[in-house]
C-alpha cells in the first residue's frame, strides 16, 4: 500500500512536472515573442520561470530517485557478495537520508529567514522558493525509508541489490566485461 501511494505521488509530480515544463516553455517564447515583434515583454515571465524552473528541479529530483534515475558507479559493490552489497546499500540509503536531512534543514531555515520577504516583481514571499528543498526532501525522504524497509525486512532480491548498470547498452549480468561509470537502472 505504501508503495502505491509512493507510485502514486510519483506519477502526480510527473504530470505537475510536465505542467511546469510548459508554462516555462510559453512565457520564455511569449517574451521572447513579444519583445522582438513588439518591444515590450511580461514583467512576470522571467521570475515565474525560474522558479518554476527551481520546483521542477527539486520534484524532478525525486521522480530520478524513485525510478534510480540519479548517477552513479558500481565499481566495487558489482563485485561484492550478496551480503556486501546488502551492507552497501544500507550505508548508502543511510547517507542519503542524512543529506536529506542536511537539505531539509538547510531549506527550512532559508524558508524561515525569507518568510516576510516578497519577489521582485510577483510580490510573493521568497518562502515558497525555499521551500522546494523541504518538498524533496520529504518526498524523497519516503522513498528511501521505503528502500530501507524493503532492504531490512527481506524485500529486496539480489537482483535489486545493485540499482545501477554499468551502461545503457550493456545489463548489469555483462559488469565483469566492462567496468566503466555508470547509470542507475530503472525498476
Amino acid at each position: 500500500m505504501f508503495e502505491k501511494f509512493i507510485d502514486g505521488y510519483c506519477k502526480l509530480i510527473g504530470y505537475l512536472i510536465a505542467a511546469m515544463l510548459a508554462v516555462m516553455v510559453v512565457l520564455v517564447f511569449g517574451n521572447v515573442f513579444m519583445r522582438y515583434a513588439f518591444n515590450s515583454g511580461f514583467t512576470l515571465s522571467e521570475e515565474l520561470s525560474r522558479w518554476l524552473f527551481v520546483w521542477l528541479t527539486f520534484l524532478g529530483a525525486v521522480v530520478a530517485l524513485r525510478t534510480n534515475g540519479h548517477l552513479g558507479t558500481d565499481m566495487l559493490v558489482g563485485r561484492l557478495g550478496a551480503t556486501g552489497k546488502r551492507v552497501c546499500m544500507g550505508i548508502s540509503l543511510l547517507l542519503m537520508m542524512y543529506c536529506l536531512w542536511l537539505i531539509f534543514k538547510g531549506s527550512y531555515d532559508q524558508t524561515v529567514v525569507n518568510w516576510d520577504s516578497t519577489s521582485a516583481v510577483m510580490e510573493v514571499s521568497m518562502g515558497w522558493f525555499y521551500a522546494s528543498g523541504m518538498a524533496m526532501s520529504i518526498l524523497g525522504g519516503l522513498i528511501i525509508l521505503s528502500d530501507l524497509w524493503r532492504l531490512v525486512t527481506g524485500k529486496i532480491d539480489d537482483d535489486h541489490l545493485v540499482l545501477m548498470q554499468e551502461s545503457e547498452e550493456v545489463p548489469h549480468a555483462n559488469a565483469d566485461v566492462d567496468s566503466s561509470a555508470s547509470t542507475h537502472k530503472n525498476r
